[in-house]
C-alpha cells in the first residue's frame, strides 16, 4: 500500500460480524473464568486480559458484570409477552403460555432454566446474579402485564392484566426455580423435562378458574 492511501471502510455486515465475533469472545471467557473462580471473585479487568481486549471494550458489549453471565436476559424478558402477542386464534394467555412452558421444557431451552449443572452453581453461589435473576422476573412480568392489557384492550397499569401477570408470572418463577433446583441435583435435562412437564400442568391447572378464558385471541 503507497503512502496516503486508506483502507476501505468494512461493509455493515462484515463490521456487524466481527463485532458479534468480538461480544461471543468476550462471553466465552468470561464464562470461562466464571466457572473456574465463581462470578463474585472474577472482575471485569481480568476478562478483559484474558480476552485480549480494552476493559473499555468488555464495557461497550456489557454493561453490567451480570450481563456476562445471563446472555438470555433479553429472550427472557420479552419471552411470555411475546407467547401472548403470538396467540392462536381462540386461544386464551393462559393457554398460549402453558403450551409455550411444554414447547421449551420439551427442548430444555436455556431461556425457560435450563442452564446446566455448572451454570446453574455460578448463580446459584452468586449474590449478584440470584439478584439480578429476580429482577428480571420483575421485568418479564411487567412485560407480560403490558401485553395482557393491549390483547384485552385494557389501559397499560390496570389492575386486571398486572394481577393476572402477577398470577402467571408466579406459576413461571416457580417452574424455572424447579428447573434449577433438579439441575443442581445432578438431573439429566431430559429426567427434567418429563418432571417439570407434568407439575406445570398441574400449576398452570389451579390458574383455569380464574384465567381459563382470559385475554383469548
Amino acid at each position: 500500500m503507497t503512502t496516503g492511501e486508506t483502507s476501505p471502510a468494512s461493509p455493515p455486515g462484515l463490521r456487524e460480524s466481527k463485532k458479534q465475533e468480538t461480544r461471543q469472545l468476550i462471553s466465552d471467557v468470561a464464562t470461562g473464568l466464571f466457572l473456574a473462580h465463581g462470578f463474585e471473585q472474577t472482575t471485569i479487568a481480568e476478562i478483559a486480559v484474558a480476552a485480549r481486549v480494552a476493559k473499555k471494550t468488555v464495557t461497550n458489549y456489557f454493561p453490567r458484570k451480570e450481563d456476562l453471565a445471563l446472555d438470555h436476559q433479553d429472550a427472557f424478558i420479552a419471552s411470555l409477552a411475546g407467547t401472548v402477542a403470538s396467540r392462536q386464534v381462540g386461544e386464551s394467555a393462559l393457554s398460549a403460555l402453558r403450551r409455550a412452558f411444554t414447547d421449551a421444557a420439551t427442548v430444555a431451552d436455556p431461556v425457560a432454566g435450563f442452564s446446566g449443572p455448572d451454570f446453574a452453581h455460578i448463580i446459584a453461589d452468586s449474590p449478584t446474579l440470584s439478584a439480578r435473576l429476580r429482577d428480571l422476573h420483575d421485568l418479564r412480568e411487567a412485560a407480560l402485564a403490558d401485553a395482557l392489557a393491549d390483547a384485552t384492550g385494557a389501559p397499560r397499569g390496570d389492575i386486571t392484566p398486572r394481577t393476572a401477570a402477577a398470577l402467571l408470572g408466579a406459576v413461571h418463577r416457580a417452574l424455572f426455580q424447579r428447573i434449577q433446583e433438579l439441575t443442581l441435583t445432578g438431573q439429566d435435562n431430559a429426567r427434567i423435562s418429563a418432571t417439570v412437564i407434568a407439575e406445570a400442568d398441574s400449576a398452570f391447572g389451579l390458574l383455569e378458574p380464574s384465567l381459563a378464558d382470559y385475554a383469548a385471541a
